[in-house]
């Protein structure tokens, strides 16, 4: 049976179908130009030939499922599973979030997809960690069972965040005074960036690609910012790791560190990684890598589409 998979995120949507070798028939769609989730998902159907047409979906969004129903957390869309699969015509939908997904995808991922970023060796049977800023914070987790792995969904992007200096703690005050808390997503995305900067440097918000072209060109002030931002999901991440014990990895995703990868790379990221006072050995033995590869999450579907 084939299957549609889409990767529907809070700014852009991939669509694809799930083959053999990972997803074909490729589009990316801009949300905003959609009233919703079905309109984008039939007019994507629509490019398709009658002998492509799929019977099935498996759908990743990026927020909490609940009931087979999302209310998108940085999009006015509301999507609900019965409503969806029979307005498309699909004999069966699936609705999963975004990083159980990609979760999915860190046990196939290859080695020219990943990066390594410091020391450790991962355990072939520890619990792996995925973590990534885009539009938002997501975080999964992928636990090993006697079937093999099941991923964990949450909303670990949405724990408060702490503060690792004076500098760091300064700027989570003043993000809680703004917002009435600072979660770890208020910081670490897209338009946490924005704010990192506006915090820290003073004057009007800049736009996240703004922002982004400014960091390219090798503006002091904001290559200064996204090395705070480098930062603090390094402390995220570590805290991820030690909450689950994450011998198998960490795995960093989403749009923004991969569009800055030598930077990233060469960032405090490891460091603060590693910065747990007593627990720095035990840290420094889970290997941290950045994804690199294509889609990935459209690659966690393909694999749960072929089980």
């Amino acid at each position: 049976m084939s299957t549609l998979i889409a990767d529907i995120g809070g700014t852009n949507t991939r669509c694809a179908l799930a083959g053999p070798d990972g997803p074909m028939q490729l589009q990316h769609f801009n949300n905003q130009e959609f009233s919703d989730a079905a309109a984008l998902l039939q007019h994507y159907l629509g490019n398709l030939s009658a002998a492509d047409q799929p019977q099935a979906a498996a759908l990743a969004v990026a927020a909490p499922v609940r009931n087979d129903t999302v209310q998108m957390t940085n999009l006015h869309w509301t999507i609900e599973a019965t409503d969806l699969r029979q307005s498309l015509g699909f004999q069966a939908l699936t609705l999963l979030n975004d990083f159980e997904a990609l979760a999915c995808a860190l046990p196939v991922l290859t080695d020219t997809q990943v990066r390594q970023i410091g020391a450790g060796q991962p355990d072939p049977a520890g619990t792996k960690v995925v973590i990534g800023p885009g539009t938002g914070l997501g975080m999964s987790a992928l636990v090993p069972n006697p079937d093999g792995w099941r991923a964990l969904p949450g909303e670990g992007g949405h724990a408060s965040l702490a503060a690792n200096n004076a500098q760091e703690a300064a700027i989570i005050s003043q993000a809680r005074e703004r917002y009435g808390h600072c979660s770890a997503e208020r910081l670490i995305s897209g338009p946490g960036l924005s704010l990192i900067h506006e915090l820290l440097h003073g004057g009007s918000p800049i736009p996240t690609e703004q922002l982004g072209a400014l960091i390219t060109a090798e503006d002091p002030a904001a290559c200064a910012s996204f090395a705070l931002f480098c930062d603090l999901l390094g402390t995220a991440a570590a805290d991820a790791a030690l909450m689950l014990g994450a011998f198998g990895g960490v795995y960093i995703g989403g749009g923004i560190a991969t569009r800055y990868t030598e930077r990233f790379c060469a960032s405090g990221f490891r460091q603060r990684f590693t910065a747990k006072g007593r627990y720095a050995d035990y840290l420094n033995a889970i290997p941290t890598y950045l994804i690199l590869a294509d889609d990935p999450t459209l690659i966690g579907l393909c694999t749960l589409a072929a089980a």
